[in-house]
C-alpha cells in the first residue's frame, strides 16, 4: 500500500535559505530511489525556515530502507546540521480523496 512520508523541519532565520537548498537536493536525489512516488515541498508562509516535504512511496518498508541509506549521506547530514531541533517524520495513508484544485 502506498504512503505518504511528512518530514518537517525548522531552520533559524540565518540558515533559512541554505535549509532551502539543502531540502531541495535531498529531494533531487530521493528522484533515484526504487519506490519513491513523488514530493511536494511547501514552506511556511510566516515562517521562511519552517519547511514541509509531502512524499509518497510504494510503500512503508520502501520509505524506511531508503531514509536508512540515506540518512549518512553529506545532504541529509548538512540538513541535519542546520536546522533548530531534530527534523520530525510522519508516515500517514490517504483516508479520503484530494479535494485541492490548481489555482
Amino acid at each position: 500500500m502506498s504512503v505518504y512520508v511528512i518530514w518537517e523541519s525548522h531552520f533559524p532565520p540565518e540558515h533559512a535559505a541554505a535549509g532551502l537548498e539543502i531540502t531541495e537536493a535531498i529531494w533531487r536525489d530521493m528522484e533515484d530511489f526504487a519506490g519513491y512516488v513523488g514530493h511536494e515541498l511547501i514552506r511556511d508562509a510566516a515562517d521562511s525556515g519552517h519547511l514541509f516535504v509531502v512524499s509518497r512511496w510504494v510503500s512503508q518498508q520502501v520509505a524506511d530502507e531508503v531514509r536508512d541509506r540515506y540518512a549518512q549521506n553529506p545532504n541529509a547530514r548538512q540538513a541535519n546540521a542546520l536546522v533548530r531541533e531534530p527534523r520530525r517524520r510522519v508516515v500517514g495513508i490517504a483516508v479520503g480523496g484530494s479535494r485541492l484544485t490548481s489555482a
